[in-house]
């Protein structure tokens, strides 16, 4: 079935997302441990996620941990150093499809404040055709209500939808709605489904 229409995660697809790697370096892997033990942090990103202030809900929660405060605080005071760095050729990617005429479009589990900071920092968040953002759709992946809200707001059957995320049960769901998908380990794999899809050739895809 011809693809009509590109669909990209963005963390850990177009840009890297690993807390965990950022805290290790600022507090060291030891108290990273404690302080992801003792605190939900990903919960706390996913009421983000979900539409949830940005400042609002990191400092709130930092407010009940006095013990981890600082250290909670950074997830808000210091965003842009969790999320990066882009991954430079999941970019070129993006920009060699729309460079065919190809709809690439964006579904990400992102905060609406979290992601207007995002913007600042990396311009390609700018160019999708269309970018399906949760924290303004109110539900994150892998709830099957995003997946029919993005069918009935593009108008591509799903059948002709390929998408690529780097959590299998995020693909999973997608797959059961009867998308194309891959799952993302790394720009190299994604350029070889997009050329056997026939969308990219081997020169675009480098």
């Amino acid at each position: 079935m011809q693809v009509e229409a590109v669909i990209f995660d963005i963390g850990n697809v177009l840009i890297e997302w690993q807390p965990e790697r950022f805290y290790d370096a600022e507090i060291g892997q030891a108290a990273r441990e404690r302080l992801f033990a003792e605190v939900d942090l990903h919960g706390m990103n996913d009421r983000v996620d979900l539409g949830h202030d940005f400042r609002e809900t990191i400092y709130g929660t930092a407010e009940q941990y006095p013990a981890h405060r600082e250290a909670v605080l950074m997830w808000h005071d210091r965003w842009l150093e969790l999320a990066r760095p882009a991954i430079p050729q999941s970019v070129r990617l993006m920009r060699a499809l729309r460079a065919r005429g190809v709809p690439v479009f964006a579904l990400t589990n992102f905060g609406i404040g979290s992601f207007e900071l995002a913007q600042t920092e990396y311009d390609f968040l700018g160019e999708f055709d269309r970018a399906y953002v949760s924290g303004h759709m109110g539900v994150i992946k892998p709830d099957v209500r995003i997946y029919e809200m993005v069918e009935a707001d593009c108008g591509v059957a799903p059948e002709r939808l390929l998408f690529t995320d780097d959590r299998a049960d995020n693909i999973a769901a997608a797959k059961a709605r009867g998308w194309q998908t891959h799952l993302f380990d790394g720009p190299a794999g994604w350029a070889a489904r997009l050329i056997e899809a026939r969308l990219l050739d081997e020169a675009a895809a480098a």
